[in-house]
Formats: structure tokens, sequence, C-alpha cells
């Protein structure tokens, strides 16, 4: 199939870019690298009646660390690109672990990481990760700025918080504790496919050892990704042994509710994600720096 008919607008500026869709409202989207909207389009899934191309404008890719520490990822950055950073590797470990995940390099090439948050696809790796990470995103639109919290940003199933009229504009990640280590699985039926279920996790410990912090979001298992607050509370004050590992893992069912569908039952994704928070928060404990 073919899209329905649309009007196309090139953009140089993100105010330009925000012009255009405060002018037409819901009948507008933004185009960023295009590996879901276009294909949605052509099946007519997605009817927009003007298509506002972000490619156009430079000042909304880039990666920096900031004075503070902080990680700042413009929103549309390659996914790529991403991959392939060192500064990203550096400072945000974790999400250079799961970028390879993210379907085929080829996709990775024209997707943006701010194209995949806005999408809200409930499997989507990149969203996951920034919520485990803490990250916040900037909104803008015509009239303003404001921050969103990465695990309140997807309020439904390809639902976001997401105003008409709003663009995500840049993305922060916060810099990990001192004794922070970070964990990722999925399960799919190849590389590449969409997650049937999947983990990203962080864990930091105190000087003697002990579980100061985690945070533990599963993704593929609903209408988005959880931040699983019951399973983080029980690694709290606790040494992260393989008991204490395993009563975390358990508790994940107290924070989702898997659905079913032709790929996988409730009770299979129920049970993948709580051997898969296991394995995550193993690796994440090994992976914790020694006390220097």
């Amino acid at each position: 199939m073919k899209p329905a008919p649309f009007e196309w607008f090139s953009t140089s500026s993100t105010e330009e870019a925000l012009a255009l869709l405060a002018e037409h409202g819901e009948q507008a989207k933004p185009l960023a690298g295009g590996q879901s909207l276009i294909p949605a389009m052509n099946f007519r899934l997605a009817r927009p009646a003007v298509l506002v191309d972000l490619n156009g404008i430079t000042e909304l890719s880039g990666v920096a660390v900031q004075a503070d520490g902080v990680l700042r990822c413009g929103a549309m950055t390659r996914q790529g690109a991403l991959e392939k950073s060192d500064v990203v590797a550096a400072h945000a470990p974790l999400l250079a672990e799961a970028l390879p995940f993210v379907a085929h390099a080829a996709i990775r090439t024209r997707g943006t990481v701010g194209g995949s948050i806005a999408h809200g696809d409930p499997a989507a790796e990149i969203p996951a990760v920034l919520a485990a990470l803490g990250a916040r995103y900037l909104v803008q639109s015509s009239g303003g700025q404001r921050w969103l919290a990465a695990d309140a940003f997807m309020t439904g199933l390809f639902v976001t918080a997401l105003e008409p009229g709003e663009l995500l504009v840049a993305i922060e990640i916060p810099p990990m504790a001192p004794r922070t280590g970070w964990g990722f699985l999925e399960m799919a039926r190849r590389h590449g496919d969409f997650a049937l279920a999947g983990v990203a996790c962080t864990l930091t410990l105190d000087d003697t050892g002990n579980c100061e912090g985690a945070r533990i979001v599963a993704f593929g298992i609903g209408d988005g990704p959880v931040l699983c607050t019951a399973a983080a509370d029980v690694l709290v004050g606790a040494t992260p042994g393989l008991e204490v590992l395993r009563e975390a893992a358990a508790a994940v069912a107290s924070d989702v509710t898997p659905s079913s569908d032709v790929h996988a039952s409730a009770a299979y994704r129920l049970s993948l994600v709580e051997v898969l928070t296991r394995r995550a928060l193993a690796r994440a404990a090994e992976r914790v720096p020694p006390l220097q």
C-alpha cells in the first residue's frame, strides 16, 4: 500500500518546526528517522495530513557531557551514532550495551533516539534503558519548554505525554553513582525482532556491599516500560546474593501485568521477565566497581 495524501515541509531550525506543528495541530507529525512512521503510513495505520521534516535541523543532533557530568543527547541523534560513541560507552554503558539489540544496523543508521522515544512502542529498548538510568526529556513547543521524567513519559500503548504541537528536543542522563553496576537482557525470537520481554537495570552498592539503590525496568510485557519498585525495594539494604536476587525477581510479579498475544502468553512473559530480572541483576552486581 501507499500512504494517504499529505503535505511535506522541510525545516532548518527548531523554531520553524515548532511553528509548523502549532499551525497544523493534531494533523501534523514530525518526521525524524522515519523507521516507524513511514511503514505505518504505508499501511495507512497512520494518516497525518502534514509531515514536518526535522532532518535539516543540525542543532537537534549530537551528544556531549556537560560540566555537571550529565550526558545530553539531541533528539535527532542517530541510534547508530550513539552505538559507536565513546562518550556514551563511558558515561552511559547500559545504553551502549542495549543499542545493538535495537532492530538491525541499517535501521539504527537512520533511526533517531528521539524518534524511538516518541513512537511509544512498549517493546522498544531505548525508552526502557533511559527509564532505568533516571533520564529526563526536554519537550518544547512554541509556547515554552518543560521537562518530563523518562519513567513517566509513556502513558499507554503507543501513547506518550507529548501534547499536540510539542517536540522532544533533548535527553539528559545523570551520571551514575560511583559504585553502580548495570545489566541488560532481552528475549526475542530472532536478534532484531521485538522483545517478548526484556529488563534493564542499575544496582548501586554502599561501602559495606549492601544495596543502596536499584532501578529495574521491564519492557515488552504490556503497554509500556514498567519501573519495578517492589523488586527494587527487596534489594535496598541487602547484600545482593543469589537468594536476595531470586526474591527480588519474584517480586516483579507485583509490579507488572503482562499481556498475551500470538507470540507469547501472559504467563510465559511473567516467567520470562522474572528469569531475566534475576540474571540482569546478577550481571549488574558483578559490574559494581570495587572500593578504591
